[in-house]
């Protein structure tokens, strides 16, 4: 078989490897977070790892609100506004981790899944993960089934779909997202960045957007990052082609490929530079309140994201 699947049970809670066997591509996934922490491919002798994760299971549960590494965003993403929004007429405030006065980055990204399925093939490896929230922060009282389905096929691709589901007796608010932060070994400094997108939305001085959109043609070519400082949001230009994020240097480079639900890209250069964020949304930061991009889900219809990462040695 060309492909594996390797559960290892040793820690508190699963770790999830899929491999590529003939070329040596492997993703490591925990169950704790359903999170990515590893993309790992041999390149010029050596095996590079293109995710800045975690040290073990321990350590993601003890430090995942530090960055919030590979952190799945849900029920919203990013920031929300003094953790209050107003749906149905009735004012919620989600309970969870804050910085400074606003909510940040969702409720589940210390959810722990349980995993359903796995399975190998000649072309690709997979694991399915389910998790159900049972609308235990008061803020957010919309109960909801989350699954993951992360799939390793052949030239390096791995791809991640969310779909959730729900069966309250009305529409809930809703976004979706992932919080990976990538490296390509050395620096920031060091890489180039491009993806189709012309606007930026622009920011107060607390990372909220404002409703404005600016024009920001920088990456629409590959750049350099050297001096570049982001943590902006981008509206993907889905017209004329298929969104896109390429991160390059001269060995590697990384193509991030959304579908249509993740109209948003959030880049974040943290002040190490030693990684990059790079953030597939389905809408902006705050939007259940601004309301760019908000999914407002009706019961029973599952709704689909997904978005992949391909690795080519160059």
């Amino acid at each position: 078989m060309s492909f594996e699947v390797c559960i290892d049970e040793h820690s508190e809670y699963p770790v999830i490897t899929l491999r590529d066997t003939n070329t040596g591509c492997e993703a490591e996934i925990y169950a704790f977070g359903g999170l990515l922490n590893a993309f790992r491919i041999p390149a010029k002798g050596k095996t590079v790892n293109l995710v800045e994760g975690f040290d073990s299971v321990a350590d993601a549960k003890k430090y995942i609100t530090r960055g919030f590494k590979s952190a799945k965003l849900s029920p919203f993403v990013c920031r929300m506004q003094n953790g209050r929004y107003r749906h149905r007429g009735i004012t919620h405030r989600v309970n969870k981790h804050y910085l400074g006065e606003h909510a940040i980055h969702g409720l589940l990204y210390d959810a722990v899944y349980e995993i359903t399925d796995s399975k190998s093939t000649e072309a690709a490896a997979g694991v399915k993960l389910i998790y159900r929230y049972t609308g235990s922060d008061n803020g957010y009282p919309f109960p909801y089934d989350i699954l993951l389905n992360w799939k390793l096929q052949t030239g390096n691709k791995l791809s991640i779909t969310t779909i959730i589901t729900h069966h309250n007796s009305h529409a809930i608010p809703l976004a979706d997202g992932w919080h990976p932060y990538f490296t390509l070994g050395g620096g920031v400094d060091d890489w180039t960045l491009q993806f189709n997108s012309q606007t930026q939305l622009e920011y107060n001085e607390d990372l909220l957007p404002t409703g404005k959109r600016l024009t920001d043609t920088r990456f629409l070519q590959a750049r350099s990052l050297r001096d570049v400082t982001l943590d902006n949001s981008f509206e993907f230009n889905t017209s004329d082609t298929q969104p896109q994020c390429v991160l390059s240097n001269d060995i590697l480079r990384l193509t991030v490929e959304p579908d249509e639900a993740y109209p948003i890209l959030q880049v974040y250069t943290p002040p190490g530079r030693k990684s990059i964020a790079i953030e597939n949304l389905s809408g902006a930061p705050d939007n259940f309140n601004n309301g760019i991009n908000l999914l407002v889900l009706p019961p029973g219809e599952p709704k689909t994201f997904t978005t992949s990462y391909t690795v080519m040695v160059l």
